[in-house]
């Protein structure tokens, strides 16, 4: 990964994966259907899997992963190399092979040094494994323990719609690691954070998303609803019809198919986010040398 200009101003553009980068559940993109579920008996899994959350009073990640284990033993062995094999056959919508060149190409022409970072439900391991992994500056999303044999045997970090909220203000304070919970609490000046909430896009597609768009919308910063674009042939209603009633809601500021091909209107809606990141910033800084002075007499 290239190295961090210190000069620029930094935009965090914060993706969900499932339905927002891909048009499918990444588990559902060939692990299910080796366990068993075939064609239609995808969903049984899924309503399996929501049965066990709700007769345990149990996380709905945690009880897919578990899932996972449960219905692997004896077709697979379930390590990370699997898993990431698993990951590099993940569908992508339109446009996403190419998209953070472009984006990443259209924000250094403006100054503005463009960040990727995933905050999921999914899986990591699978995430790792698809061919885009190497642009996300740093991956959250739900992952396994592996035993000494390399084996998924226990979860090691589950990510739900209310903690993916925390993966913002590490982000903001460039505390990435999620061990360091003193640094993610530690009290920093506003003027000196790295990537401040306005200064953050939170592109996702679902309810499961909200806690974070809500948080980006409230400090000034852009969130993005997406749905399944008709030129995938498999348009989602409902799916479009969630994000109006997102939007009706103010839980999004901005809404778009979810086509990142050139020229796209999700493409046209985030350069004019990192123009406007451009022309702010320099009234921000100016505002904050004034300030500064303003203070010295």
């Amino acid at each position: 990964m290239a190295e961090i200009e210190e000069k620029s101003t930094v935009l965090a553009i914060c993706y969900d994966f499932d339905k927002t980068l891909s048009p499918n559940d990444m588990q559902a993109q060939g692990f299910i259907q080796t366990c068993g579920y075939t064609g239609s008996e995808v969903k049984r899994f899924w309503a399996e899997t929501n049965t066990l959350a709700s007769e345990n009073e149990m996380d709905s990640n945690l009880a897919y992963m578990y899932m996972m284990i449960n219905k692997s033993r004896g077709k697979i062995i379930a390590t990370r190399e699997k898993l990431m094999e698993y990951g590099s056959k993940v569908e992508l919508f339109p446009g996403v092979d190419t998209w953070f060149r472009r984006i990443n190409s259209y924000g250094k022409k403006h100054n503005i040094q463009v960040e990727h970072y995933i905050i999921s439900s999914g899986l990591k391991e699978m995430i790792e494994g698809s061919s885009i992994a190497k642009e996300f500056r740093k991956i959250y999303a739900c992952s396994f323990y592996f035993d000494s044999d390399g084996v998924a045997v226990w979860p090691a970090q589950t990510v739900n719609y209310t903690s993916k909220t925390q993966f913002l203000f590490r982000i903001e304070k460039d505390v990435l690691d999620i061990t360091d919970n003193e640094g993610v609490n530690r009290y920093i000046e506003p003027d000196k954070l790295r990537v401040p909430f306005r200064n953050m896009v939170y592109i996702g597609d679902s309810e499961t998303d909200i806690p974070c768009m809500k948080l980006v919308n409230l400090n000034g910063g852009h969130s993005i609803g997406v749905y399944n674009p008709e030129m995938t042939g498999r348009a989602d209603k409902k799916q479009k019809s969630r994000i109006y009633e997102m939007m009706r809601d103010n839980r999004i500021r901005y809404f778009s198919p979810a086509d990142y091909t050139a020229g796209s209107d999700l493409e046209n809606l985030v350069k004019d986010i990192i123009n406007k990141t451009e022309d702010f910033e320099k009234l921000e800084k100016r505002h904050i040398s004034n300030a500064r002075k303003a203070l010295q007499k």
